[in-house]
């Protein structure tokens, strides 16, 4: 039995947890799949498996090497597909994953459309605010935030641009004043998001004088997730720069202004990322399709709903 079928074999264990349902269920005999997955390990010279009586379990080991043969086995089937010209229905399960505030804001919204169009796929969304490595950590597709072109080991479908606006709350304003110009800044409390990169020592913004970069004060405060950093504003704890999707609707109520209108922050790209194939998975071709004509509008619908919505 060559590897692909050992790797079916094991899959079918794992999936029913037991070697005499998996039996049953792929029409072969207990010995035969046993053997499969025996010579499965030998190959990778590694235990994918624990038994004993009543289960059997995957070791660490194993459920790495899950991902990879789930992977590779999609993969097979969807060049089987192509080369034969048969374009494949998506079904079956779609590793997303989506740094934190815009996985919040667009890509669940996103989901529901999607699910709709295509019932057979169900979805795992998991969000954070890092880059994850697509391949070790089994995502099918990543939706990030970034300045430039991710690295070349995977593809990359931009979809649009984030934005920002400088926000505080009214009682803060009540409290310290608006601030008019950039080196205003510099006497008002900044809430940060953490970064690897920027400087939170500093800020650039570009205005009616061109651009124009300020000092400001040590943050009172640093969190790594917009949606965190809105509710602090909202509380009145300083100014931050804040993504629209995250304060669109605070705009609209009140809850939260917009100060220094005149002045622009820079936009962010958002990208979706996947694994570098000449043949996608089904699932990927059309999730990364249909993110690239629907995020885009509400990007652009949450650029526009602040503008005229400024404090005076």
């Amino acid at each position: 039995m060559d590897r692909l079928q050992n790797m079916r074999v094991f899959l079918s264990v794992v999936e029913a947890g037991s070697f005499t349902i998996a039996a049953q269920r792929a029409k072969i005999s207990l010995t035969r799949t046993s053997r499969s997955v025996a010579d499965l390990e030998a190959q990778v010279r590694a235990r994918l498996l624990d038994r004993t009586t009543r289960r059997v379990a995957l070791t660490e080991v194993g459920e790495r090497y899950l991902q990879r043969c789930e992977r590779i086995l999609a993969y097979v089937e969807e060049a089987e597909a192509e080369a034969s010209s048969t374009r494949a229905f998506p079904k079956g399960k779609l590793r997303v994953h989506a740094m934190t505030s815009i996985g919040v804001h667009y890509v669940v919204p996103a989901i529901r459309g999607y699910q709709s169009r295509y019932p057979k796929v169900t979805i795992d969304l998991t969000l954070s605010p890092r880059i994850p490595d697509l391949v070790d950590e089994g995502y099918d597709v990543s939706i990030v935030l970034g300045n430039r072109m991710p690295d070349s080991g995977v593809a990359a479908q931009l979809l649009g641009r984030a934005f920002s606006v400088l926000c505080a709350s009214p009682a803060y304003v009540a409290k310290h004043g608006i601030p008019l110009k950039p080196a205003d800044l510099a006497n008002h409390v900044f809430l940060h998001m953490m970064t690897v990169k920027s400087s939170q020592n500093e800020l650039t913004l570009e205005g009616p004088r061109g651009i124009e970069t300020v000092a400001l004060q040590p943050a009172s405060l640093q969190v790594n997730d917009a949606g965190a950093l809105a509710t602090a504003v909202r509380e009145g704890m300083g100014i931050a720069i804040l993504p629209t999707y995250t304060v669109a609707a605070s705009l609209m109520s009140g809850d939260i202004v917009r100060v220094m209108p005149d002045y622009a922050t820079l936009s962010t790209n958002v990208y979706a990322l996947y694994p570098s194939l000449r043949y996608p998975d089904a699932k990927i071709r059309t999730w990364t399709n249909f993110l690239r004509d629907h995020p885009p509008e509400a990007l652009m619908a949450d650029q526009a709903a602040p503008s005229e919505l400024t404090m005076t």
